[in-house]
């Protein structure tokens, strides 16, 4: 098959950045098929383009590069000028490209646009993959304030998904949303992977810093800013000041990583530690030999069907994760007995639950196991690449419009 990707993030395991579509799409050219990605540039990603439009090939994936920069540093409104200007950009390609199947992966909600350029000018078969739910995302972070740039907004997702011959979401709390509100049941789950053989492998002779020797490491990776409670962890530190054996690491940039800094350093925090964004190959090392992994994002129903990659890593190095979310993630630690949630506003009831964890040494063993092992079953970025294909292949070989009365496949929360 040709397919053709639209994605905006796109970054190899050289960058910080989640590696999905650069796992997905090695291994589907690996088995003989042509996978070109047009994406831009990401700021925790690695690529880098000299020209305008520059085409790069990276372990066989074709890659068109659009010298277009995003970051999460830069306003709301620049943003949404640098989403519609890839959107534009992109078309050009979702018309020009030969394409079996082409993948539209959002968000945002504007990578729509080249998706149903390619479905309705060229004919192209569409797969619509929902990251997270734009454009409710967007509302909850206050780049959509107006009435009617919402209104417009849902009216486009709605044409996104009924376009598609499949809507892949990356959590079943996605995937039953949609459902929900709009009743379209052409969709399966395919969620974050990981890879077990970076994180579950142990990377010898690499050390952390020494003031995390001997330190029961709990670490969180990713953006630092408000939607990931990034406050949450450094009030949790100020708590327990007095436990010097535990220490709340944060590896990342965002929005609120100066002031953090600032705020660590005017209070004399010992226990609470930021480090630079690192390329995951390096990243690996800091995971496997931290104590526990937290993912806090803030509460709010919406974000209840995340998906975020950093779980998946820490499941798969054999790391218990605390989260705050109310949604399918609480239900799988739950179930696969290997995590902890909480309330995501109350650093002292974590800080509590870290001391309580901390004195009791007999809980981590058996449960990194089955970190380990649920990872393993679940997440392996080999597994879901084959399910991934097997679907587009479908979708291919399929003579309908859109993809009626595809088999529900969320199951795969439950093991």
């Amino acid at each position: 098959m040709k397919i053709v990707y639209f994605y905006q993030y796109f970054s190899t395991p050289k960058g910080a950045w989640g590696t999905r579509v650069y796992d997905f799409a090695r291994q589907w050219t690996e088995q003989g098929h042509s996978v070109t990605v047009v994406t831009s540039i990401y700021a925790k990603s690695d690529l880098k383009a000299t020209r305008w439009t520059e085409e790069q090939n990276i372990d066989g994936i074709r890659v068109k590069i659009l010298n277009l920069r995003i970051d999460n540093k830069q306003s709301t409104l620049r943003r949404i000028w640098t989403f519609l200007v890839f959107a534009v950009w992109s078309s050009w390609y979702a018309l020009t490209l030969p394409a079996d199947v082409v993948v539209a992966s959002s968000g945002p909600i504007t990578v729509g646009i080249p998706g149903l350029i390619a479905r309705y000018l060229r004919g192209r078969k569409l797969v619509f993959e929902a990251r997270d739910l734009w454009p409710d995302t967007a509302i909850l972070m206050g780049a959509l304030p107006h009435k009617t740039a919402q209104r417009l907004a849902y009216w486009f997702e709605r044409q996104c998904y009924r376009a598609a011959h499949l809507i892949v979401a990356l959590s079943p709390g996605i995937q039953q949303n949609i459902a929900r509100r709009y009743g379209f049941q052409h969709s399966i789950s395919v969620p974050n992977a990981t890879n077990l053989a970076l994180f579950g492998t142990p990377v010898p002779n690499v050390r952390m810093p020494e003031e995390l020797s001997d330190k029961k490491v709990v670490i969180y990776t990713g953006n630092i800013g408000a939607v990931n409670n990034s406050n949450l962890l450094f009030e949790t530190a100020k708590a327990l000041r007095h436990r010097t054996d535990i220490v709340i690491v944060l590896i990342g940039d965002g929005q609120l990583k100066q002031e953090l800094v600032a705020r660590q350093q005017k209070d004399a925090l010992p226990n609470f530690r930021i480090y630079d964004l690192m390329p995951k190959n390096e990243l690996v090392a800091y995971v496997q030999q931290a104590w526990l992994a937290i993912v806090p994002l803030m509460r709010a129903p919406l974000l209840d069907t995340s998906s975020p990659n950093k779980l998946m890593e820490a499941l798969a190095a054999g790391l218990p994760v605390i989260q705050t979310t109310d949604g399918w993630i609480k239900s799988f630690l739950e179930e696969h007995q290997c995590g902890f949630t909480f309330s995501s506003d109350d650093p002292a009831a974590l800080a509590n639950l870290l001391s309580q964890l901390a004195d009791d040494p007999t809980w981590r063993p058996a449960m990194s196991a089955r970190a380990s092992a649920v990872a393993r079953r679940i997440f392996d970025k080999n597994q879901l690449a084959t399910t991934y294909l097997k679907a587009l292949t479908d979708v291919f070989q399929s003579k309908q419009a859109p993809a009626d009365g595809l088999a529900d496949r969320s199951q795969w929360i439950s093991g």
